[in-house]
């Protein structure tokens, strides 16, 4: 994107907010792009791995 049309975007954006002097949202961006990872997937991460660590031990315990 040309610096130009950049910096037009953006003031286009940002003149919406002129008026609203101090009641400004810190980000312009949804709530939804916040996290990269979803929740469920990072359960399932979370559960992979406590998973492998807890046969491991079981197995660890079956051999000594």
């Amino acid at each position: 994107m040309a610096p130009k049309q950049r910096m037009k975007i953006a003031n286009e954006k940002a003149e919406k907010y002129i008026t609203m002097r101090g009641n400004v949202p810190k980000s312009s961006k949804n709530k939804d792009e916040q996290y990269s990872v979803g929740p469920w997937l990072l359960g399932l991460f979370i559960f992979v791995v406590c998973g492998s660590a807890i046969f491991q031990i079981i197995q660890s315990i079956r051999v000594a």
